[in-house]
């Protein structure tokens, strides 16, 4: 672990870890709670999102108006977001201001009222974010993806929720999720740039003092399926999701599954864009994705064309992931190595996204994974590993989601027997 990042653990369990990062004059301070959709049940589904609204919403010595004043006045930035694994609340601030934000987030997560009068705005706001999500055809895919890979299962549901359980969503509800969840067992804390460690240790101890210290329930193991799921809509596009089931964050292929990825999809050079895009002309947007969990993950790949164009373009993608696994060129392997290393390395120039690694990293694996160590990771992924992961990816049972007025999509069935003949 660099001299740089420092780690403490208080009495009551709380994890903290900060860089310091001396040539910027800001610092970001993150919370990471370790739940998310996934730790939801079908009644409740949409509460952990809408808790993190809410936290903003009002405590005992704050309106929600003096929360946003207090950060902006002093030229600061504050804000949240839920994944299905964890949620996250932070701050950046120039470095002299970092006792305001630690007290704030603190305040929010200790404190905050949860007024009825509050929750019914915000139920307003959090209907009409699932209505433009509904409208945003790109977007709303993703989760008929999930929900087709993931059926009756927390990591198949949507992060917002449905209409009808944010309509229903009651002050017990989040409380109870709330209490739950919130835990020192269950959040770890970060903060990266030009900080003091024990200096923000105590900040912490101080601002954080109020949080339960019990032992969290564990989420449902998820249990991928597959299969297909269309939604026909009157679109000028046909938007395509193809998946598989692939590796975790946790698992001995991540590093080779994230290269596989980006020399399939990942960029300009990619052979999906320069297949389908570059030299055939059937979409504007082609790439693959790989999204890693705890306990397991989906690799996918998304397209969007012409509803004309879907029978040329299914068999074209299908195509790709075949000859993939034929062979690839050292120059090949080599520039995909380099463009996560790339992206790795950029990130790191950011005290936010540093602040977001290392709190992450400390939730996953238990300690901070040095550089150094991630770049060795990726350079070690050799032609062999990526054939291996492509072959295992694509032998397993697909899954298929499309939106629009798509025709000629071969079912998963024919998908399976077109990629292992």
């Amino acid at each position: 672990m660099s001299p740089a990042i420092e780690q403490t653990t208080l009495a009551n369990g709380l994890r903290i870890v900060t860089e310091n990062v001396d040539r910027v004059e800001t610092v970001s301070f993150g919370v990471y709670v370790a739940a998310g959709s996934r730790h939801e049940t079908a009644k409740n589904n949409g509460v952990a999102h809408f808790l993190e609204h809410m936290a903003f919403k009002g405590t005992k010595r704050r309106s929600a108006m003096q929360i946003a004043e207090e950060i902006e006045n002093v030229g600061g930035h504050i804000n949240a977001y839920t994944a299905r694994e964890n949620t996250a609340y932070y701050v950046k601030l120039l470095k002299e201001d970092l006792p305001l934000g630690i007290d704030i987030i603190g305040d929010i997560l200790t404190h905050s009222v949860f007024s009825p009068d509050e929750i019914e705005r915000e139920r307003g706001v959090i209907l009409q974010e699932i209505g433009q999500a509904n409208d945003t055809p790109d977007d709303i895919i993703f989760d008929y993806f999930q929900e087709r890979a993931y059926p009756d299962q927390p990591m198949g549901r949507p992060i917002l929720g449905s209409e009808d359980n944010v309509r229903s969503m009651t002050r017990d509800t989040l409380m109870a999720y709330m209490n739950e969840h919130y835990s020192t067992q269950n959040i770890v804390i970060a903060a990266a740039g030009k900080l003091e460690h024990k200096a923000v240790v105590a900040l912490v101890e101080e601002h954080f003092r109020d949080l339960a210290t019990h032992k969290p329930p564990q989420a449902v193991t998820a249990h991928y399926q597959g299969g297909i799921h269309q939604t026909p809509r009157q679109l000028d596009q046909v938007h395509l999701l193809l998946g598989f089931p692939s590796s975790g964050y946790l698992g001995p292929d991540y590093y080779g599954t994230m290269v596989l990825s980006t020399l399939l999809g990942g960029g300009m050079s990619s052979r999906l864009f320069q297949e389908i895009r570059e030299k055939r002309g059937l979409v504007y947007s082609v790439y693959s994705f790989a999204s890693p969990f705890e306990d397991g993950g989906i690799f996918g790949l998304y397209a969007g064309t012409g509803p004309e164009k879907t029978a040329e373009l299914v068999p074209a993608m299908l195509e790709e992931l075949r000859r993939l696994q034929d062979g690839l060129s050292p120059a090949e392997l080599a520039r995909a190595r380099t463009q996560l290393k790339a992206s790795l390395l950029m990130s790191l120039e950011s005290p936010g996204s540093r602040c977001a690694q290392i709190g992450r990293q400390l939730q996953l694996y238990g300690r901070v994974i040095p550089t150094e160590e991630t770049v060795s990771r990726i350079d070690h992924v050799t032609e062999a590993d990526i054939l291996r992961i492509a072959k295992t990816l694509f032998s397993a049972p697909p899954t298929v989601t499309t939106m629009g007025l798509a025709e000629n999509i071969p079912t998963p069935d024919e998908i399976h027997e077109t990629l292992n003949p």
